[in-house]
């Protein structure tokens, strides 16, 4: 579980986060969503440390993130697995050796036991005999389930993925979805998914926050969005079709 407590953002004069208080709940995948411009991505940026919060206090299962020195933090970050929106495949790297990354960097085991490792992570992300290709010779999709695999590599605690679907097409970026979700239970992960696609919310959003110009405006859950009285949330989540869609099915058979 991850705890935010009341974290402010500023960049010069401009406010980007303003006292947001959240909790990202273990097992469960939390999406962090918001027109481009709201914050969000700030959000998760200073979770993981990339920003320095102005206030407010951050805490991994009770650690507070923001007191901890540079070895502490070092340490934490061994336990987050990273999912960036474009990848960020090495492409000089065979399939293998990307996944086989972070081991390398951080982990003490034999070779033999890395090797079984990155072979069970590609497995689960159904990319078994991959290992010898080169991200060149990878769809997007296969690119994704690639830095899905390096991501839980060293089987982390907390899962931070960036826009996990962005150039992808609808059915590959459901299969991705799916992927997300069923890590994260598999492996009872504290995941937190930064989206601004209400197909992927209304796919696997078991708990949603809303980003509204640096500030949290709404939360719960992919259902309860339906049926919100936000209107600055319904201004975000009804620019989809699907989300309409779903909304007047689910109104017309209560009728």
């Amino acid at each position: 579980m991850i705890v935010v407590e009341d974290i402010s953002k500023s960049f010069g004069s401009e406010t980007v986060l303003k006292n947001i208080s959240v909790t990202f709940e273990k097992g469960k995948t939390n999406l962090i969503i918001g027109r481009s411009g709201s914050g969000k991505t700030v959000l998760m940026k200073s979770v993981v440390g990339l920003h320095e919060v102005d206030s407010g206090a951050i805490y991994f299962d009770g650690r507070d993130f923001v007191k901890m020195g540079t070895r502490q933090r070092q340490e934490l970050r061994k336990e987050m697995g990273m999912l960036f929106q474009g990848s960020a495949l090495f492409d000089s790297l065979t399939v293998e050796e990307n996944v086989i990354f972070p081991l390398q960097m951080f982990s003490d085991m034999t070779e033999d036991e890395k090797i079984e490792r990155v072979n069970f992570c590609l497995e689960r992300v159904h990319l078994e005999n991959a290992n010898k290709l080169y991200p060149g010779e990878l769809s997007g999709g296969m690119k994704k389930r690639v830095a899905i695999a390096r991501a839980i590599v060293q089987n982390p605690k907390y899962l931070f993925c960036d826009e996990p679907n962005s150039g992808l097409d609808p059915k590959t970026a459901i299969v991705i979805d799916n992927l997300i979700s069923e890590i994260t239970h598999e492996f009872d992960i504290t995941t937190i998914v930064n989206t601004h696609d209400m197909n992927s919310v209304m796919e696997i959003g078991e708990k949603v926050v809303f980003i509204y110009e640096g500030i949290k405006c709404w939360e719960g859950t992919k259902d309860e969005i339906l049926t919100s009285d936000n209107n600055y949330l319904n201004d975000f989540v009804f620019a989809s079709n699907l989300a309409k869609r779903i909304r007047d099915i689910q109104a017309g058979s209560q009728q």
